[in-house]
């Protein structure tokens, strides 16, 4: 089936998520009542909700916010295929949504183009939409699932595809490269460092480079799933 996809039309993407507030001890009581409310059932003897909330608070939309957006295309040149990418990155989350929304409803607007991620569908596809309704903006088409039967949906999730219908357990993107034996550069943060390097280094650009690293690694992991071979590393246009 992967094979019948034309790579062109898809854009690959990955998104970076940080705490709204970053300490848990600094938001308001009706702001911790409603967390500790959220994850109750997470709470354990040895772990307060403020561990819950420094470990967890940027996965949930309701108490994060996105702070980058990474985009990759791959197109087809006379000499072979390049991976091109591109980042909408700022300390507003409004202005980076917007920039977003404005490339989805120019170039990823019609029936034929597809969105994917790497575990999209249940976390980088609703936590956009999400974060765009609280900020008042509208979702655009290739987002806005509601109504749509499921062959209506161009979404592709690389670890939904791995999982051929076992609905088991969670594949991290890092396994499935190691497992396939797809090059990935080390880097000096994980995605567990983000909301401290965002607010204790103001490194937005540090995190930039994080996930436009996750959206290549994801596109060579689709074309191996696809039985193509990889980019070559000359051919990968960083932002």
């Amino acid at each position: 089936m992967l094979k019948k996809v034309q790579t062109e039309k898809i854009l690959f993407l990955d998104i970076e998520t940080a705490p709204l507030i970053y300490n848990y001890n600094e938001m308001d009581s009706e702001g911790k009542k409603l967390f500790e409310s959220k994850t109750r059932f997470m709470q354990k003897d040895d772990k307060s909700f403020e561990e819950i909330y420094s470990e967890r608070g940027s996965i949930y939309a309701e108490f994060g916010k996105i702070v980058c957006i990474s985009v990759g295309f791959v197109t087809v040149t006379s000499t072979g295929r390049q991976i091109r990418m591109k980042s909408f990155y700022h300390d507003d989350e409004e202005t980076l949504l917007k920039q977003f929304s404005s490339l989805l409803g120019e170039h990823y607007n019609s029936p034929n183009s597809i969105l994917c991620g790497h575990n999209a569908k249940e976390f980088d596809f609703p936590y956009i939409c999400r974060r765009m309704l609280i900020n008042g903006l509208e979702l655009p088409e290739t987002l806005n699932i509601a109504g749509k039967k499921p062959w209506e949906i161009n979404h592709l999730d690389t670890m939904e595809l791995w999982k051929f219908g076992d609905f088991k357990a969670y594949t991290s993107l890092a396994l499935l490269c190691h497992v396939f034996n797809i090059p990935t550069p080390k880097d000096d943060i994980s995605g567990a460092d983000v909301a401290r390097v965002y607010y204790e280094e103001q490194g937005l650009e540090r995190i930039k480079v994080y996930c436009e690293k996750d959206v290549v690694a994801l596109i060579q992991l689709f074309l191996k799933m696809r039985g193509d071979s990889l980019v070559e590393e000359s051919e990968i246009h960083y932002s």
